[in-house]
């Protein structure tokens, strides 16, 4: 295994990490975890180097954003002689505080479920505008602060889901030791993109990796059209290692998260991690992924290039990222995985069939969309 310094904390943390929100269940129940099979797979990932574990406060709920059974498993797991081999990271579950004391009753309650007195990479989870402004007003810093102090926490860092002027704001506001954001090859310039990944570098956070794979969309069901292009190649490498390996390209990332399912995703992924020294991606990988990148974006369905000339909408009508959805639908070949992120993750005043079809937005694009009929085709597609 491979090990690099996570930022300013000085810790050695290994290149791959291990996600635990898609491990294996029973009868497709989410909080029924298959113990054996997890605790298995965990076991081949630890025993082969990999020392930074990830979970959250709502990973493996039948609810979703609810209270999951994925701390209680690793909790489980660790104590079993585990616990002194690896770095545990969970997150503060933003949504559910209400008060100064509920931040440290989640904490508490965590370090309970997860069988340890301290939490060594604590994250607050899922950040963004109105989770910040909240947090940071009933005492956020003071908190984490205080649970550093008193040894609960040995890192404070936050997960992150928005736009990139949100993410420079919250990475100044606070002495943060790392931050999390979702980052791949068609993710560059996704939420904090690439400009985040060196803005919080500069700064010396470490860097944790979310959706290396984009939840599986950069590996299963792949488009003939990519297909297509590793056959140009001849390539033999896997998607999911040429997508690991496009990552740890970049020195400023310190851990690469995977949220593994079977114990094959756990060894290919460990196979790849041994492997991706300085070097080991060459100018034909880049060659590569630039024809993948290429591919996906030859199924795009809506032209738009998130201007946001049609923004604000004054029916507040989410028109750049609902057409960034849409097309993933169709890049990827996943309208039910996208229509569920759809439906789950944009808030319902925000959405399509909230359109009244004034035309403003239309009269003002400057790629000359018709927005209210493809806002239509939305609704069929995903859903009202």
């Amino acid at each position: 295994m491979l090990y690099r310094k996570m930022g300013k904390t000085g810790e050695s943390v290994s290149i791959l990490g291990f996600g635990c929100m898609r491990l294996p269940v029973i009868d497709g129940k989410p909080s029924l975890i298959d113990e054996a099979k997890a605790g298995e797979m965990l076991k081949y990932a630890i025993d082969n180097g990999v020392n930074y574990i990830d979970t959250a406060y709502p990973y493996h709920s039948d609810v979703p954003m609810q209270k999951g059974m994925s701390e209680v498993f690793v909790g489980k797991f660790l104590s079993g002689g585990y616990r002194d081999k690896v770095f545990i990271a969970t997150k503060l579950p933003s949504w559910l505080i209400n008060s100064r004391e509920d931040m440290d009753k989640y904490l508490n309650e965590q370090l309970e479920r997860l069988q340890t007195d301290h939490i060594d990479f604590y994250l607050v989870h899922a950040l963004k505008t109105d989770f910040w402004n909240k947090l940071n007003s009933l005492g956020i810093c003071e908190f984490l602060d205080s649970a550093i102090a008193d040894g609960r926490i040995k890192h404070a860092g936050f997960s992150f889901h928005d736009e990139i002027d949100v993410f420079k704001k919250i990475v100044d506001s606070y002495n943060w030791s790392f931050c999390q954001i979702q980052y791949n090859y068609m993710d560059q310039n996704y939420q904090a993109g690439i400009e985040g990944l060196r803005y919080a570098s500069e700064r010396g956070l470490g860097i944790v990796i979310m959706e290396p794979l984009k939840g599986g969309m950069l590996t299963s069901k792949m488009p003939e059209e990519i297909t297509e292009v590793l056959n140009k190649f001849g390539i033999k490498r896997q998607p999911a290692d040429m997508a690991l390996r496009y990552l740890w390209n970049h020195p400023e990332i310190s851990v690469v998260l995977s949220g593994m399912t079977e114990m094959k995703h756990v060894t290919d992924n460990v196979l790849s991690a041994q492997k991706a020294v300085d070097g080991s991606f060459t100018v034909e990988d880049e060659e590569i992924i630039a024809e993948i990148k290429t591919a996906f974006q030859s199924k795009i369905k809506v032209g738009c290039t998130a201007c946001k000339y049609c923004m604000p909408c004054p029916n507040q009508v989410n028109i750049p990222v609902i057409f960034q959805q849409y097309n993933a639908a169709f890049m990827y070949n996943n309208m039910e995985g996208i229509a569920f992120q759809y439906k789950i993750f944009l808030p319902a005043e925000c959405k399509a069939s909230k359109c009244t079809k004034c035309g403003k937005c239309e009269k003002i694009c400057p790629q000359k969309i018709k927005i209210m009929s493809v806002l239509d085709e939305v609704v069929k597609a995903f859903g009202a």
